[in-house]
This record gives C-alpha cells, structure tokens and sequence, in this order.
C-alpha cells in the first residue's frame, strides 16, 4: 500500500497561501496528515505538489508534479495512482482530524475493489479526498480528464467501488471533523478551535 498526501488547488478562498502549512494544535496540517498516512501503512507518503516548491515544505517528503497539470483533485488522484505500482491511500493535505483507525479500515476493507471509500455526510455521500484508490481506476479517470470532466466522483460507474458506511464512519469520530477541510479562514479557526477543546 502506498500513501500520497494531495497538495494541489490554487487555495483562492485562503488568499493563494499553501494552507496546508497552517498550524493546527501547534503542528501544521501537512504534517498531521502525513505522519497519519505513515502510521497507518508503515511508510512515507509522496507528496503531490509541484517539487520546486514542496521541497520547502517537507524535506523528508519525495514531491511529484501532476502528469497533467491544472486537472483538481481528479488529477492529483491520478498522479498518485500513476506514479505509484499498486493500490493507493490518498488524503488531501488540509484535513487535519483524519484519523489512523479509520485510515487502517480504508486500508483494510479495500482488497476486491478498485477504489474505497467511507461514507460522508457531505454533498457528495462519500469522502473521494479520503481513500484508497487502485490501478483499475486508471483507465477511467483517464476517460474523465480528455472529456474535461474534474468531478472526484465522475469516473465511479466505471469501477468496482465500496465504502465504509456512514454508521461505522461515525465510529471513528464526528464525520465533520473527521473530515474538515480547511478552505477558509474560518474554517482554520474552527479547527484551531476544535484541537483546542479536545487537549482540555
């Protein structure tokens, strides 16, 4: 199992900063979700981001660039799986409550699928920036990026897929926490906010 923390976006509504380095609970996020990722499968993640620019933020990280630049997150889900040469836990980098136990049931739970995910209470049902993905989804996300189609979901009638439900998702935690993304200046305050009443 490789692991690959995504670090793409042009983080508009955070002003262009990297909010990936943001400090929740003093660590930054990248931090948090890459030492997870090695928890749960046992080695370091690689960081999709440009190289040039990751190497100033984690230098014991490897950085690819995306195969096909300005693609989203569909993209860098892609890079990951085409770089790598088997099944893939990929976590975006600005989620800082994602935890290990359900990272290993990710891990776990996906052997017969060619991607797994857990339900989410979200618009999407599932949590596609919080899975693991293999290299049947290759193909079909291949079909997605030339017909210009960047839904994370777009390519899953074309996969075999499975997901944690949602009643057991809630085991491991409050989904919106598990699955916070920090994309604004409120939603770092809210996290901030969050690490600080769980260390009372």
């Amino acid at each position: 199992m490789h692991g690959a923390v995504l670090a793409g976006g042009s983080a508009r509504r955070f002003g262009g900063r990297p909010k990936g380095l943001e400090r929740v609970g003093n660590r930054r996020i990248l931090d948090r979700v890459s030492s997870t990722i090695q928890s749960a499968i046992g080695a370091l993640p690689t960081l999709i981001a440009d190289p040039a620019t990751a190497v100033e933020w984690q230098h014991d990280l490897s950085a690819i660039g995306d195969v096909i630049p300005g693609c989203g997150s569909l993209g860098g889900i892609y890079t990951a799986l085409t770089t790598s040469s088997g099944p893939t836990l990929v976590v975006a980098w600005d989620m800082p409550f994602v935890s290990k136990e359900l990272l290993l049931r990710l891990v776990d739970g996906s052997t017969g699928f060619d991607a797994y995910l857990p339900e989410s209470i979200g618009p999407l049902g599932v949590e596609p920036l919080c899975a693991v993905y293999g290299p049947g989804c290759v193909s079909a996300i291949e079909d997605r990026l030339r017909a210009r189609d960047l839904r994370t979901t777009g390519f899953h009638d074309r996969v075999r897929i499975g997901t944690i439900p949602l009643a057991e998702v809630q085991t491991f935690g409050d989904p919106e926490t598990l699955f916070l993304n920090v994309n604004s200046e409120a939603d770092l305050a809210r996290a901030r906010a969050l690490c600080e009443e769980h260390s009372r």
